[in-house]
């Protein structure tokens, strides 16, 4: 079962609601970006947070299986999917992941979790906009509720830069962008990084008020103090 509990505590006495990051990566990149979300997410107090990664070995005559994943989504709260953008769609392996979702489509096992979704690709759009939506509508016909990115745009006026926070404009879900040239270790940009961060964190939070009722406040900002807020985090 491929899914990484490397972060003791999770699922925990105290833990109150489950998150699981569900991705698929092909360079590494996609990783990087699900171990941020994941890693925002455990800042909320009260929250297991699992990796799970959708490997293409397992993915046999183009069908994908593992019971034991499909259990540790059962329980979960939410989940968040994750693939890279390739030729302006979702991942194949992904895709396979998806379409053995039929089992518990059929039972409505996943209705009322909540869900999310992010992408990246090499170039600055490269249609991921797209996959966003294919994971939406997915969850959609799962029946979950979709939570979309908080945060207000960077990096469109004189002033940007490349590490400002939500700097591709993305509200559906976390997009990013890395460098066909570069590893993962220099996936997307540090303000991709900190809003994957940010977006994990907000999915927790929701979790926390759609599951056990908790105190919610909802966290807003100018777009003035957006810019302030990117400018405040970049490295000289």
């Amino acid at each position: 079962m491929p899914v990484n509990d490397a972060h003791p505590g999770d699922d925990g006495p105290t833990d109150t609601v489950t998150v699981t990051v569900v991705y698929h990566s092909v360079h590494g990149h996609t990783r990087v970006l699900a171990e941020h979300i994941a890693d925002g997410a455990r800042l909320v107090p009260g929250t297991g947070v699992h990796l799970v990664e959708i490997r293409a070995e397992d993915v046999t005559a183009g069908r994908w299986h593992d019971a034991a994943v499909l259990a540790l989504l059962e329980r979960s709260d939410a989940v968040v999917f994750g693939c890279p953008t390739l030729m302006g769609s979702a991942s194949a392996v992904l895709k396979a992941f998806m379409e053995a979702a039929f089992t518990p489509f059929v039972s409505q096992a996943w209705k009322d979790k909540l869900a999310g979704g992010f992408t990246m690709s090499a170039s600055q759009s490269g249609d991921k906009l797209s996959v966003l939506e294919q994971l939406a509508v997915f969850a959609a016909q799962m029946g979950m509720q979709w939570i979309g990115v908080g945060d207000m745009p960077g990096n469109n006026w004189s002033g940007g830069h490349r590490d400002d926070i939500n700097r591709l404009g993305s509200w559906l879900g976390l997009m990013s962008q890395s460098h066909t040239d570069l590893d993962h270790a220099h996936t997307g940009s540090r303000g991709d990084l900190i809003t994957a961060e940010r977006y994990g964190d907000r999915i927790a939070r929701l979790t926390h008020r759609w599951a056990n009722a908790a105190p919610y406040e909802t966290s807003r900002m100018t777009e003035l103090e957006a810019r302030a807020l990117s400018a405040s985090l970049r490295v000289s």
